[in-house]
């Protein structure tokens, strides 16, 4: 009890040293550059590998039956060489459109969930002086995960079609609002939303696992000082990096089959989606799914297990350079603009 109304003086010592930066606009100032810093992570690491993200998804729904895409090395090749530099990042506009706010959201409600899910705990009797545990971490990296993803999710949803679509597709969208629009027309307000109940499945371990792993390694280092990694209480760049790649890694095998049944769903109902089939081997069938069980099913009866990890090594090779990324590129900002609070704080 004594430590714990040191910490709430010097609380407010702070605060009453600051003035009138502890009023509201402060606090405005504060969660618009947390915002800012956020939305700068998610566009900064996702350009960095989009032409791994554009494989990925071009490898999740390509015809088992008429391969074009059969590697990671020979996936890009045969992008560059059949549609060029552009060909690479095609989709990457739309997708930093969705991927700025979803980083924004994504870490601004990770800071407030996981304040609030401490406060909570600190409530309980015993529990005062409570930290934030792994799995406290992964309660709120799953809370932060499904605001963001359901917050922007329609911008996935047309983001997965302009990415698949190719030269010879014989309908084009001609951007991310033509997009919207051509499947609200055609298909219904429900079809921007098609295969959201897997992405809210599969967020929950994804996101979660991502701040867990991410901050309960940085905590691990910071409290035992191996190797000689930690100075004054701060880890470097590059080990910040590695503890992002470690967390990217854990997620994204968790999570990855219900990434593959949500960009399969989201296809349904588009015409040129003619790569996701029926097992009669012409390709000119496609699949129907009820749902996301139904996907699931029909996926492995048609394909084997093993298609709910297609695309798994570009998303490797993309994830875990991107998740680092995202992670040190959030904090850097948060110092260069001067926001006292962090994710790990």
């Amino acid at each position: 009890m004594a430590s714990e109304s040191m910490v709430n003086l010097a609380e407010e010592a702070k605060i009453a040293s600051e003035g009138v930066k502890a009023g509201p606009s402060h606090a405005i100032l504060t969660i618009s550059k947390s915002l800012f810093a956020g939305g700068v992570a998610g566009g900064v690491s996702r350009t960095a590998v989009a032409p791994l993200e554009r494989l990925k998804i071009l490898l999740q729904v390509q015809n088992p039956h008429s391969i074009k895409y059969s590697g990671t090395i020979q996936g890009l090749k045969y992008i560059w060489r059949t549609e060029g530099f552009r060909g690479l990042f095609k989709g990457n506009g739309t997708n930093c459109a969705r991927i700025v706010p979803n980083s924004a959201v994504k870490f601004f409600s990770y800071e407030q969930a996981s304040r609030g899910i401490l406060l909570l705990r600190r409530q309980q009797p015993g529990n005062e002086n409570a930290q934030l545990t792994p799995l406290l971490r992964l309660g709120a990296g799953a809370c932060a995960g499904i605001i963001a993803m359901s917050s922007t999710y329609p911008l996935d949803m047309v983001r997965g079609r302009l990415t698949v679509q190719t030269e010879k597709s014989p309908y084009q969208y001609r951007g991310m609002f033509h997009a919207l629009s051509t499947v609200l027309r055609e298909e219904g307000p429900r079809a921007l939303y098609k295969g959201w109940l897997p992405s809210v499945i599969g967020v929950i371990p994804y996101v979660g696992l991502n701040f867990a792993v991410y901050e309960s390694l940085k905590d691990w280092l910071i409290k035992t000082r191996p190797l000689g990694l930690v100075e004054d209480n701060e880890l470097g760049v590059t080990t910040r990096l590695a503890c992002g790649a470690a967390a990217g890694t854990v997620g994204q095998t968790v999570a990855y089959p219900l990434d593959v049944i949500r960009r399969r769903m989201q296809m349904v109902g588009w015409k040129d989606a003619s790569s996701i089939v029926t097992g009669d081997g012409r390709g000119k069938t496609p699949l129907e799914y009820s749902g996301m069980i139904d996907a699931f099913r029909k996926t492995v009866r048609h394909e084997g297990f093993g298609a709910l990890y297609k695309g798994l090594v570009p998303n490797s090779v993309k994830v875990v350079p991107s998740i680092a990324i995202a992670f040190v590129t959030y904090e850097v900002v948060k110092d260069v603009l001067g926001v006292e609070m962090r994710i790990s704080d």
